[in-house]
This record gives structure tokens, sequence and C-alpha cells, in this order.
């Protein structure tokens, strides 16, 4: 083997990585890694500190990626993509993390917040030799619904109406619906448009599978993002969110079940999505395992 590690390299790796791990993806998601709609949809949220990329490190043997570590939209955060024959890097990878991905904070300093699956049992032991303490404020579930076929057709209320934004991709209503989805108080601010711009710019986003619900008032009220990875046919379900006004009536189960029906209706056979609330349940995912935060501070 002649392995060595690099820094990340945009764009190109862009896309490498994200064959690596389509790749080596594994039903159900047990190979542990970030689906590649995962990492593209990093790549175009709004809050990704983009000037620390290129602390991202991969390493390679013979000029193929086998293992990745990185954060998400800020350093502290430490994810690992690892080929399932170089599991003996971890703990390069992580010492690397705490070298060079670490956050900071004014009042405790250095930390990182290093995600372990719960099946991963040498790396959990790892970072618990390494001082680090499980917290479950931050655990990211991982779910999946097996998708049966397609979806029967979804009935809405009165006057509302589901849309794709290959019908309306009004980027006024989108910023709308996400500032208020996501609890933000008041109306969204003018400026945070060039953001809802920036999450259409990656190759894969489709408009024709982001869907939206909209009110009489022409308003969007509910939003749900639905890429497809066609290589091993899967959904992915990100983001999700309803105004705060519009709850409770069925709009957003609406906007995620026909999102995963032309999922369905290309050829997926399973959708995934990184949370295990009621809502989903309701849908028919079930969890299929945890992502846990182990907090270290320096």
């Amino acid at each position: 083997m002649d392995i060595v590690f690099r820094q990340y390299r945009s764009p190109d790796d862009f896309k490498l990585i994200g064959d690596f791990l389509i790749t080596n993806f594994q039903p159900g998601n047990r190979d542990g890694n970030w689906l590649q709609p995962t990492w593209e949809y990093m790549h175009s949220h709004p809050y990704l500190d983009e000037s620390s990329l290129e602390k991202i490190r991969i390493w390679e043997d013979s000029g193929e990626i086998v293992a990745v570590v990185h954060y998400e939209s800020k350093l502290g955060e430490v994810f690992f993509e690892i080929h399932p024959n170089y599991t003996h890097l971890k703990p390069v990878m992580l010492e690397y993390a705490e070298n060079h991905l670490y956050g900071e904070t004014e009042t405790e300093g250095r930390y990182v917040r290093a995600y372990v699956n719960d099946f991963d049992e040498e790396l959990e032991t790892l970072v618990k030799l390494r001082g680090y303490e499980k917290t479950e404020q931050y655990a990211r579930p991982i779910s999946q619904l097996v998708i049966p076929g397609l979806f029967p057709r979804v009935e809405l209320p009165e006057g509302f109406r589901l849309k794709s934004l290959a019908d309306d991709n009004n980027l006024m209503k989108i910023h709308r619906v996400l500032w208020r989805g996501f609890d933000h108080a008041g109306e969204p601010p003018k400026d945070g448009i060039e953001g809802r711009k920036k999450m259409q710019s990656t190759p894969n986003f489709r408009k024709d599978l982001t869907i939206v619900v909209e009110a009489p008032t022409g308003d969007f009220v509910s939003f749900c993002g639905t890429w497809y990875e066609s290589v091993n046919k899967i959904a992915y379900v990100e983001p999700v969110a309803t105004d705060p006004d519009f709850r409770r009536m069925g709009l957003g189960k609406a906007a995620v079940r026909e999102g995963i029906r032309r999922c369905g209706a290309l050829g997926a056979t399973v959708a995934f999505v990184g949370s295990d609330q009621e809502f989903y349940k309701a849908i028919g995912f079930t969890k299929n395992y945890d992502s846990h935060c182990w907090l270290k501070h320096f």
C-alpha cells in the first residue's frame, strides 16, 4: 500500500468524494458513511464555512480515496468517511481533526465534536481513550423508509396545492417558508436570497424533486427538498420545513410523500432522512442507527 494524505481541493474533490460515498454505500447505510446527497447538500448550504474547506483531509491509496475527515458547516464538527478495508486509519484521522478541525469559543477554548456511529465500537473506544465524553445534545439519527411502489395521491385541504420548483421557483417565497419554517422570528431578511440561490447550485439539485405546498394566498407554506442518487437507487430528504401558522394540517407530510413518490418513479427503492422525529415515523420511516456526538475540550 502507498497511502498518502492531502488537503481538499475544490471543486475537483467535491465529485471524487461524492463518488467514493456512492461506491462504498451498503444497504441500510450500514457502511456508516455519509450518503452522497448529504455531502452535496452540505456544499449548497448557506451557512457553510467555505473558507475552511482546505482543512478537510483526504487519504489515498495508489491515487484512490480511502478515507476523508471533514466538518459539516463549521469547524469543530468532525465526521469520518472510511473505506471498510482502511479502518486502521481512524487514529491518525482523529489526531488530524484535533489539530486542524477544532472549533473555538471565547469562554471554553478549543473543542472537537466527533461523530461516532453507535455500531462503530472501534472508533468509540478510541474517542473514549482520548478523553471524549458522549453528549446526546447533538446526536444525529439516520432513518429509512422502504419505498413500497408509488404512494397514493395525497389530499390537501381545500385551496392548497402541491407544486415543485420546476413549476414555480419564486426565491422570495422559498426564502420565507424556510425562514419561518425553521422558527426564525418575523419576516426574512432580503439579503438571504443569495443563500437560497446557492441551495440550487450543486450538480444533482433538481427543481422537479423539490416540493412546496402553496396556500390559497399564493405563499409557500411547506417545503421538502428531495435528492435522488441513481446508482444505489436512494432518495434523501433534506430540508423539510413548514410555516408555523400552517402546521398540523398534513402539509409537510404531503410534501415529503410527494418528493419520495417522485424519486420512486425514477427508480428509488429506499428513502433516508437524518431524523427520528415522530413526524417521519408517521410517514413510515424507522431508525437505522444513531451517530452520537463525542465532545472534548482542550
